[in-house]
């Protein structure tokens, strides 16, 4: 019992060590919330502050420059969505402090694009902390298929027939034998990939929901009152992990390639 409570402890911490970059963003979601930030807007001071501690990340090496450079891309494809989806004419989620704001792009603040960073940042670092490896990855074409038509389909399902529920079942075909591999302790254990990022993608969902109390953005149906996110929203998070997980596999691409004949 000793060491499994041993093995619970060091997971949850090294989970907190991969996700330090998440959970200083909801701390300043809830901060923000109680304390009143004088001379700058709210959406500013986070963007100020998510600057500042990526700057903090990159001169004590909490991240490493390549790292860096693909959660830069990973942030400037998530403003493009976050403009497109922000756009009155199609008015998916709305930041309603926006007009107070300096740092935006047109309706969108300038920090959103580290909201996503954070899950990249999250994907990262867990192979390090984690000591993450694979069994039986699929061939790594298919994670880049994946990958372009999940960020296509954020867009086209608005205009198109929406194919998330085709993509959901390719990613359960071509996943479904894969096993993550990860170490926080003494002995080496394993789930389904599959498992994790549906876990990955509840505690996203959870996260969202405090965005949402704080009122950082808003969903239309939450503009009256304030209410729980809607469940459907874990599979839009559990798409957007495969695509995270293929920008940050530039970075870890060796390890990836390996995994393809590794047998758990």
């Amino acid at each position: 019992m000793r060491i499994f409570l041993n093995e619970i402890w060091y997971f949850f911490i090294a989970n907190l060590r991969a996700s330090y970059f998440g959970v200083f963003l909801l701390s300043i979601f809830l901060a923000t919330e109680i304390i009143t930030i004088p001379f700058v807007s709210r959406y500013d001071f986070i963007f100020l502050a998510a600057v500042g501690f990526q700057i903090c990340a990159l001169i004590f090496q909490f991240e490493r420059l390549r790292e860096f450079f693909v959660i830069l891309l990973f942030h400037m494809l998530a403003t493009g969505m976050e403009l497109f989806k922000t756009h009155p004419a199609i008015g998916s989620w709305t930041y309603p402090g926006i007009g107070n704001a300096i740092f935006t792009l047109g309706t969108v603040p300038l920090f959103t694009g580290f909201l996503y960073s954070a899950i990249g940042s999250y994907i990262s670092r867990a192979f390090l902390f984690l000591k993450l490896s694979y069994g039986r990855f699929p061939a790594y074409i298919h994670l880049w298929i994946l990958a372009a038509l999940i960020y296509l389909n954020f867009f086209t399902h608005h205009f198109f027939y929406d194919l998330r529920y085709l993509l959901s079942v390719y990613i359960l075909v071509i996943f479904s034998r894969t096993k993550v591999c990860f170490r926080v302790y003494h002995k080496e254990r394993s789930m389904p990939f599959l498992l994790t990022a549906f876990l990955t993608a509840l505690f996203i969902w959870i996260a969202e929901n405090i965005g949402t109390y704080t009122s950082i953005w808003l969903y239309p149906s939450q503009l009256k009152y304030w209410h729980l996110v809607s469940l459907n929203k874990i599979g839009s998070w559990f798409l957007l992990l495969v695509l995270s997980f293929a920008l940050v596999s530039i970075i870890y691409r060796d390890k990836l390639q390996h995994a393809r004949s590794k047998r758990v």
